[in-house]
């Protein structure tokens, strides 16, 4: 059985949408900005594929003969989160966007949740994750109440010190939150936030889980597991589809590990859709408006790229996309509404320019159709523009 492999560069946009204003998102552009800020990026291996042919990155110049079919996709669905832009990946369209608490959630949600969990809260305010423990860590440890906030993407998130609050009890607070927040409070994701370290210095650590809700529709990783192809999930993709079409999900804590493990299955002569995320350039450096680790990030991921290429086969597809933007060189340190690279490559894949795509479910049906089945999924095969 051939392979199909599906890697989310999370958070890595190439330019604002026409719609970007609706959101406060002008002038986004988080890998043509980052280029810019750090005096050009030195990417050749993503070069040679095409990525400098999709928009103008400093450092990253076009190629006239690219190794791989290059574009860019814009979302059909509201929103700019994590969650929208995974299930458009997979076939789902949202018609409107997830719930956003920009004052914080309803007192009613933080009554009953504090019932549940048999204690008060702190915060209940939208903020950054490095700077809501920074200022309530303190408290936190005296209390040991938890600490809940926002930001502007629909998500509850909840941070707790790992000596104060074990970890398996942090998790079984969220799955109490996501069992409340339903209807008009159905967040995309409740995520677990464990930290550690002493007031001045907490850092958050690895054990970061995301509890979301389950699609609303049918994916293409459903479609795969009924025809019984293997769908393996890499890093956060099992979270984000709650293990839905999942045969098999290895962890990943950082982008390294995330190519590693990919290439190891690679090795392993997975079969089916490897589906993977690298989720540090976004929660890392996007949210924290740190461009310089971002560019480093960027470079890290290109020089592993020829070992991971280097394992496909002669049917193999690799396709490398994003799920929405994170400029860290704006003011907000929040996702951004962008469009978001496609670079699709395979020994019987032509160089040859995509275009700009309507819809991320692009992806969807052409993995359907890469796999021979039924491209039931609301966008256009991409695989049959660029097969020699």
């Amino acid at each position: 059985m051939k392979r199909f492999i599906l890697i989310v560069l999370d958070s890595v946009g190439v330019g604002e949408l026409p719609d970007a204003h609706l959101y406060g998102d002008q002038g986004s552009n988080t890998l043509g900005n980052i280029a810019e800020a750090v005096n050009g990026l030195d990417l050749p291996n993503l070069q040679q594929l095409g990525l400098g042919n999709i928009i103008t990155i400093k450092g990253v110049a076009p190629t006239s003969q690219p190794q791989a079919a290059w574009g860019k996709m814009a979302p059909v669905s509201p929103g700019k989160d994590t969650t929208t832009g995974h299930w458009e990946l997979a076939g789902i369209q949202l018609k409107r966007p997830f719930p956003t608490f920009p004052t914080g959630f309803p007192d009613s949600l933080i009554q009953a949740f504090t019932e549940k969990i048999g204690r008060d809260i702190l915060g209940n305010v939208v903020a950054s994750g490095t700077e809501i423990i920074a200022q309530l860590g303190s408290k936190h440890i005296e209390t040991g109440f938890p600490i809940v906030y926002t930001s502007a993407d629909s998500v509850f998130q909840i941070a707790a010190h790992e000596e104060i609050v074990p970890v398996a009890q942090l998790y079984e607070w969220c799955l109490i939150a996501r069992q409340l927040l339903q209807d008009e409070l159905a967040v995309a994701r409740v995520i677990a936030r464990p930290f550690i370290g002493q007031p001045g210095n907490f850092v958050r650590t690895a054990n970061r889980r995301d509890f979301s809700l389950p699609p609303i529709g049918y994916t293409v990783l459903d479609q795969l597991t009924e025809y019984q192809i293997p769908v393996t999930a890499v890093g956060k993709i099992s979270d984000i589809f709650v293990g839905r079409g999942i045969s098999q999900s290895v962890a990943a804590k950082d982008n390294q590990e995330t190519i590693t493990n990919t290439i190891h299955l690679l090795k392993q002569e997975t079969k089916g859709l490897i589906f993977a995320n690298c989720v540090d350039f976004d929660m890392l450096w996007g949210h924290r408006n740190d461009y310089q680790s971002y560019a480093h990030g960027l470079m890290d991921f290109d020089g592993w790229l020829p070992n991971l290429l280097a394992e496909l086969k002669s049917e193999d597809v690799l396709v490398i996309v994003a799920d929405h933007g994170c400029d860290p060189t704006t003011p907000s340190t929040d996702h951004s509404r962008e469009y978001v690279p496609l670079l699709v490559y395979g020994s019987q894949i032509k160089g040859i320019n995509l275009g700009v795509r309507n819809t991320f479910a692009d992806v969807a049906q052409s993995i359907a159709a890469f796999f021979g089945l039924p491209e039931i999924f609301p966008g256009t095969n991409f695989l049959d523009e660029c097969k020699e």
